[in-house]
């Protein structure tokens, strides 16, 4: 670290910088006494501490999502949450935060926003569920249509894997064939098999299933194409997110899915965070290529459980009662037909339509971006602390000394954010953070940013951790 790095103002006694401390002085105690104390005397994490270890003795894991799991946060800094309120959160130890990737991106909306809770109220009281098919599973299901124009069906269901499996299966029932590629650069498709067999916790899966399921790399026409060829006659389909980080090459998705009708295989869109998120008619609408099938949920309900396959209708027809060849069990689930989240689906697409929440979306979180990239640059760690993707999706890489992904700087670096009243392991946004929510947060991430340097300097992060790093959440063994 330089002086240019650093203003007067920036320079406390309390501040560690390479020029005046050697690795051998930053010790533990050091940090603790400079950076944190002033956190602790803020903040108490007594009871979520305690609620964690209640969490793990009744469920395991101690959390219903992995990504939700203590370990995924510094040790004893895993707030147990309370309750929400557009994008704030308060912990059961009465700390407030303000709230990035809600609900794992599902809350886009923010906490109880106020026309999804009427519908959802209104539907309430009329009943939850029938023998027979409710009026609102009709309406649902055309105002999803109209969101998605790409689409020619829907069925409903509650959760991302149900629609992501059921579309796998399909693609196989059309194309009679066994195997699966998906794109191997993203981080997840389902809890079930043909995905779960690819990662480092595939126990209990028989080998076998992991044979059936294929890698392709994002961006690269020539590589799927000669995956094709490795296995030709065998693919039933393609499956990837449309985007994730950055904006597909140019052609990219309409090359890919040319080539996958010309193999015979199927395109399979999982846009269970693209859509709605990426635009009202999600990334197909965005980049002009219609899929043969697609996913959608998060978004779609505002933090209630409903997800969607949806595609054409020469396929979905044979899941349903009107098709003459071999009929598929397709989506059959007791609760996809619950109407209060269907009616919060419907009220979802209705206010993003309505008050064009996809691009309020766009314009927050390209001020949030702009806003964390300089307070990195003033601390000197514009390299290291680097924020990526689609400004409705921003996520943040932490970087090491050699520019190599860290989980111990990502310790330090949620460590200083929770502790600053930040709560979040993305930077995506909700509709409902204000202005001075974005100052803020930046606020916050600038502090961090000068304890992230001292690390750097020292080069010696797990002095200031105050416990274990974060963990992956595929690893073969705790």
């Amino acid at each position: 670290m330089t002086n240019a790095h650093l203003t007067n103002a920036d320079v406390t006694k309390a501040d560690v910088t390479k020029a005046d401390v050697t690795k051998a002085d930053v010790t533990k105690a050091d940090v603790t006494k400079a950076d944190v104390t002033k956190a602790h005397l803020t903040k108490s994490f007594e009871k979520s501490v305690a609620a964690n270890k209640r969490l793990h003795d009744v469920i395991p894991g101690g959390a219903h999502t992995y990504a939700k799991g203590d370990d995924q946060y510094p040790e004893d800094l895993a707030p147990v949450i309370d309750r929400g309120d557009g994008a704030h959160v308060w912990d059961v130890d009465g700390n407030e935060y303000i709230e990035y990737g809600a609900g794992l991106r599902a809350v886009s909306l923010g906490h109880r926003y106020p026309k999804v809770l009427e519908a959802v109220r209104r539907e309430l009281d009329r009943g939850s569920n029938f023998v027979r098919p409710s009026i609102v599973e009709l309406e649902a299901a055309e105002r999803f249509l109209t969101a998605v124009p790409t689409a020619e069906m829907v069925k409903f269901a509650k959760n991302g894997s149900d629609a992501t499996t059921a579309a796998v299966k399909l693609a196989r029932a059309v194309t009679g064939r066994r195997l699966v590629a998906l794109c191997s650069d993203q981080a997840f498709f389902s809890i079930d098999d043909w995905f779960i067999a690819r990662t480092p916790m595939a126990a209990g899966i028989p080998a076998e299933i992991s044979g059936l399921t294929v890698g392709f790399p994002y961006g690269d026409l020539t590589a799927a194409e000669e995956l094709f060829q490795r296995h030709d006659g065998e693919i039933a389909c393609l499956i990837l997110e449309a985007a994730t980080q950055h904006d597909p090459p140019a052609g990219y998705l309409a090359g890919l899915r040319d080539l996958a009708h010309r193999y015979g295989a199927l395109l399979i869109f999982d846009e269970m965070i693209s859509g709605f998120r990426f635009s009202a008619s999600g990334a197909q609408g965005l980049y002009g290529v219609t899929p043969d099938l697609s996913t959608f949920g998060k978004a779609l309900g505002n933090g209630f459980a409903v997800s969607a396959l949806a595609g054409k209708r020469e396929y979905l027809e044979r899941g349903g009662l009107r098709d003459s060849r071999e009929r598929v069990f397709l989506l059959s689930t007791t609760h996809g037909a619950e109407t209060h989240s269907l009616a919060a689906a419907i009220a979802v697409m209705d206010v993003y339509a309505e008050e064009g929440i996809a691009e309020r979306l766009h314009v927050i979180g390209d001020k949030l971006a702009a806003g964390v990239r300089a307070v990195a640059a003033a601390a000197g760690v514009q390299d290291h602390v680097v924020v990526r993707g689609r400004a409705s999706n921003l996520v943040f890489a932490t970087l090491d000394e050699q520019l190599a992904p860290s989980q111990p700087y990502r310790t330090l670096f949620l460590r200083e954010l929770i502790l600053g009243g930040v709560i979040g392991p993305s930077f995506v946004v909700s509709s409902a953070l204000t202005d001075a929510d974005i100052d803020r947060t930046v606020e916050v991430v600038g502090n961090a940013c000068k304890v992230y340097r001292q690390a750097l300097d020292a080069q010696d992060v797990a002095a200031f951790l105050q416990g274990r790093p974060v963990k992956p959440v595929f690893r073969t063994y705790v």
